[in-house]
């Protein structure tokens, strides 16, 4: 996770990220549903689809003007931008055609962005909300990349879905692979996204497992306190009546009872 920034551009980037991060996450959904729908049907009606390319780049527009302002928010405004040259990237280079495949890339980031921010967002939540966008916005991106390919063996959403699966994993069976330049590139940064997730799951699981652990032996450790605590509360109750017998037995001179 890139730094966050500190001191005065904390307060306020972040209080304009939390008061936009609802706006900006149903503009990443309509984004993401007119990025995939002609990827999904490419028989689509040419009115529909140059619709679609114009909710597209209205969203884009959105995006760019929301890095605008979390820039001219910031106290350095130059440091802001080379801490965060990834959502520059993502902003400016989605926007030459050759590369628009990275407009994925940066719904994904719009998507993280907004989880991490969100009290819902926990880490188990986020990591398989992760993996889900991971794995989807892959598929799209590679039978976007593929299909226009003559060599292309990926041809289908449900080839794409699978060759993403075991892309991710890093399982790799080899039945379906890219043959375009994009589509590769697409698949380098699948793999290095995947052993990234692979790890996260890894320790998430870990992490709940010495989490269970501990609670565990919590609990054993307040039920032996308890059991102490009970086994010496009815030892200082036994002497409490050992002492009020004698105590009796001298009141009524007992010639048996101590001095």
């Amino acid at each position: 996770m890139p730094p966050t920034p500190s001191g005065a551009d904390v307060t306020r980037v972040e209080q304009w990220e939390r008061r936009t991060e609802v706006p900006l996450l149903l503009l990443a959904l309509a984004f993401l549903a007119a990025y995939a729908w002609p990827v999904l049907d490419p028989g689509l009606h040419p009115t529909l689809e140059n619709g679609l390319q114009a909710l597209s780049w209205a969203v884009w527009g959105a995006f760019l003007v929301d890095f605008g302002v979390r820039v001219s928010l910031a106290e350095q405004r130059g440091r802001y931008v080379l801490r965060h040259w990834y959502d520059v990237a993502l902003v400016v280079l989605p926007m030459l055609r050759p590369l628009r495949l990275l407009r994925a890339l940066a719904v994904a980031r719009i998507l993280g962005r907004t989880f991490a921010h969100n009290r819902a967002g926990r880490v188990t939540v986020y990591v398989i909300g992760a993996t889900v966008a991971t794995i989807g916005l892959g598929a799209l991106a590679v039978l976007d990349a593929e299909r226009a390919d003559p060599h292309a063996n990926i041809t289908t959403f449900g080839d794409a879905l699978w060759w993403a699966v075991t892309t991710v994993t890093t399982v790799g069976y080899g039945d379906f692979y890219p043959v375009s330049t994009g589509g590769r590139l697409i698949a380098v940064v699948l793999m290095l996204v995947g052993i990234a997730l692979l790890g996260s799951i890894t320790a998430t699981i870990a992490s709940w497992l010495v989490a269970s652990a501990a609670e565990a032996e919590e609990e054993e450790m307040e039920q032996a306190v308890d059991e102490s605590t009970a086994a010496v509360l009815a030892a200082l109750d036994d002497l409490r009546r050992q002492v009020a017998a004698l105590e009796s037995r001298l009141d009524a001179g007992d010639p048996a009872a101590p001095d």
